[in-house]
């Protein structure tokens, strides 16, 4: 059985090149740990405001949760970087992950595991 994870990361007030570095290190952790990272960055045609505006999208930040949380479905993990706790839209993933029994695995929840291993 393949295992899928997801990413949950705050966004608001990050360039593109801070989301993707976050990004990039949470999916090398999660590769290392066997998952198969599903996409939850959407740069597609839709997440241009004016087009969405135009598709009749009125409150743009549940759009993205909702797109989130239909990839959530096909997760056995969720991972939350750094801030999660801090933004709203993570904040709703966390709450549906846990309520709804997926995998809880924090940044830098395993390199704190590891070095406490490294010590004893």
């Amino acid at each position: 059985m393949t295992l899928r994870a997801m990413i949950s990361q705050p966004m608001a007030g990050k360039s593109k090149e801070e989301i993707l570095s976050t990004r990039s290190k949470a999916v090398a952790t999660l590769e290392a740990m066997g998952y198969d990272v599903v996409n939850t960055y959407f740069n597609d045609e839709w997440v241009e405001q004016q087009d969405m505006q135009e598709r009749g999208i009125e409150n743009i930040p549940v759009y993205f949760l909702a797109r989130s949380l239909e990839r959530m479905a096909s997760c056995h993990a969720v991972y939350f970087c750094i801030g999660w706790e801090n933004t709203r839209g993570c904040r709703a993933e966390h709450k549906i992950a846990k309520d709804y029994g997926l995998k809880i695995i924090y940044e830098g929840q395993l390199e704190a595991e590891h070095e406490t291993h490294e010590n004893k």
